[in-house]
């Protein structure tokens, strides 16, 4: 399962994130472990700390660079024009490749119109074959757009049963811009292994709530990179591409949307700012 981003490149649809994995060995044996699965998707970020390990990963898998889809991002730490440039060529250096798949701005903080001419050039250059953002508004891309000379190929933003998005998609999905859903498990809240209404459905496909979570988001179109670290996990959450929900089934997980809001607040910002990812 393939999207087409707005530029003409190829980004498969389901792939892993490895948010969170702090520990660089349990990092790179996830990744591992993934790409000897069939994976080729692989989401990291500066903020993340472990790019050393997943491109320790990729070069011990053996699997060509080209099959590859490699995302990173920019913290806000390094957000200016030239800050974006040596966050970029850090990132590159720490998972030694040669250039990236796709490249987002982390948060919307910071000079990011100034990051953004950073990574137009380096995109012109051939060093990232997409570019993107994550975390931002409908209203903060409607001004970002109007003032940048490359749109925005994707924008990661937080997705799943319980917090649909359906708004900011639809706007994305109108504007040609890729949306792709991190915490597609709502980091486990809200019961969603054991939801009933999961469970029911599930049933009906022999799938678990999880597949069934991740099912109903790539059929609306939306980019996934669930995280795990275990191997029967892995298996499963890629085990989603061999049946289609029906629509009552799709209509019946919109049941579950909580209403949630996702504004950043300023002890948000506050507790963003405080993170480095060097010096």
């Amino acid at each position: 399962m393939t999207v087409t981003l707005n530029n003409g490149v190829t980004m498969p649809q389901l792939g892993l994130g490895v948010f969170q994995v702090w520990d660089l060995a349990e990092t790179q044996a996830t990744v591992e472990t993934a790409l000897q699965l069939g994976y080729r998707l692989i989401d990291t970020a500066a903020a993340y700390h472990n790019e050393t390990a997943v491109g320790a990963a990729i070069q011990a898998s053996g699997v060509p660079r080209a099959e590859l889809f490699v995302t990173s991002k920019l913290w806000v730490q390094d957000m200016t024009y030239a800050g974006a440039q040596r966050g970029f060529q850090d990132s590159l250096d720490k998972l030694g490749l040669d250039y990236l798949d796709l490249y987002l701005i982390h948060q919307p903080i910071g000079d990011v119109y100034g990051a953004w001419r950073a990574l137009e050039d380096l995109y012109a250059a051939g060093k990232i074959r997409a570019i993107g953002v994550s975390n931002f508004t409908p209203a903060l891309l409607a001004a970002f757009t109007h003032f940048n000379q490359v749109q925005p190929a994707v924008n990661q933003i937080p997705i799943n049963v319980f917090h649909q998005q359906t708004a900011a998609v639809s706007y994305l999905q109108a504007h040609q811009i890729q949306p792709e859903a991190w915490g597609p498990f709502a980091e486990g809240q809200n019961g969603l292994f054991t939801n009933p209404v999961l469970q029911k459905i599930g049933r009906k496909y022999g799938k678990t709530p999880a597949q069934i979570a991740l099912r109903w988001l790539l059929q609306r179109g939306i980019v996934v990179i669930p995280k795990s670290t275990h191997a029967d996990r892995l298996k499963e959450n890629l085990a989603v591409r061999d049946f289609e929900l029906l629509p009552s089934d799709m209509v019946a997980i919109t049941a579950l949307e909580l209403h949630q809001t996702s504004v950043q607040t300023a002890a948000d910002v506050d507790r963003i700012l405080q993170i480095k990812v060097h010096e």
